[in-house]
């Protein structure tokens, strides 16, 4: 019997393994994420090939392509790793205590600096539960990524996952006061037209249309400037250096505006599409450590 469990664990832990290793396409991207060394990584999928007696994955100098058999172990490997996890979840939300892991991703800056110390105070709360938490530039592709929880800015496009909004977020204009009092300011959205405006290119679209609205119209204006960056912190320092107008989300602006490092611009006008929410795949039994870190990610927004 107790060969049996061992032999159960060990083969839940090698689809995982597999999963993981697929879904990052590299073995040391693998070895890196996983902890271990790239010789213990490569061995323990030799292992895993050698006791299915099959190839699973194709190893060339830049990348890993699956099998025939790889890819049919990959499309079984995943539900069956949800099924056992819905499994644990169920016989483990009879207690109160949260147990197996939670895997996070958000955005750099608004990770850094608000879902980082709120997953700190989660964790305290939680000390059975692994957490994950990575930052990226981009929302992720949940299958691939291996994400429960992704907390975006801006709403889903896919409706086949599920999002709650934690915190109205509207994008507000701002500018330095060093650069209104050497180029004034707008008195209107067609003005933007004649003013440098920082310009922050994060996701696919024309970064260069500014939609707002007033609370009765909405407006688009195509703006320029002499400087574009995909970062948002760097945009910001830009603003607070003096050099133009930044379209930027209220969670990262409004500390500068209430200390007076930057002033409101237009401030009737707002771009409605930065609220923040949190997404994750839709599913029979939400998991209670999703619910849970939702709503005490939301309460503490």
């Amino acid at each position: 019997m107790l060969n049996k469990s061992r032999e159960s664990r060990t083969s839940s832990d090698d689809l995982a393994f597999f999963v993981r290793v697929a879904a990052l396409d590299s073995l040391t991207a693998a070895a890196r994420e996983l902890g271990l060394s790239l010789p213990a990584v490569s061995k323990r999928l030799s292992q895993l090939e050698q006791r299915l007696g099959v190839q699973l994955l194709k190893r060339t100098t830049r990348r890993l392509e699956l099998t025939a058999e790889g890819k049919r172990y990959l499309d079984g490997a995943r539900p069956l790793l949800d099924q056992l996890a819905e499994l644990e979840e169920a016989v483990s939300s009879q207690t109160s205590v949260l147990r197996g892991s939670l895997n996070i991703n958000a955005s750099f800056g608004f990770g850094r600096r608000h879902v980082a110390p709120c997953v700190s105070r989660f964790a305290t709360l939680h000390p059975e539960l692994a957490i994950s938490l990575q930052l990226s530039s981009q929302p992720l592709n949940f299958l691939d990524a291996r994400v429960d929880i992704d907390i975006r800015i801006g709403e889903p496009p896919d409706a086949r996952l599920i999002a709650r909004k934690l915190r109205t977020n509207p994008r507000v204009l701002c500018c330095s006061p060093d650069y209104a009092t050497r180029h004034g300011l707008p008195d209107n959205i067609a003005a933007l037209a004649q003013h440098n405006c920082i310009l922050l290119r994060q996701f696919d679209g024309d970064f260069a249309l500014w939609r707002l609205g007033d609370g009765t119209q909405q407006l688009t204006q195509k703006v320029r400037g002499s400087f574009i960056t995909n970062d948002g912190e760097v945009a910001m320092q830009m603003a607070l250096d003096g050099h133009g107008i930044l379209l930027r989300s209220w969670w990262d602006a409004q500390h500068s505006i209430k200390r007076g490092e930057l002033l409101h611009v237009l401030p009737e006008w707002t771009a409605p599409d930065g609220d923040i929410f949190a997404v994750w795949q839709s599913q029979r039994q939400l998991p209670a450590r999703i619910s849970a870190f939702v709503n005490f990610l939301q309460m503490a927004l």
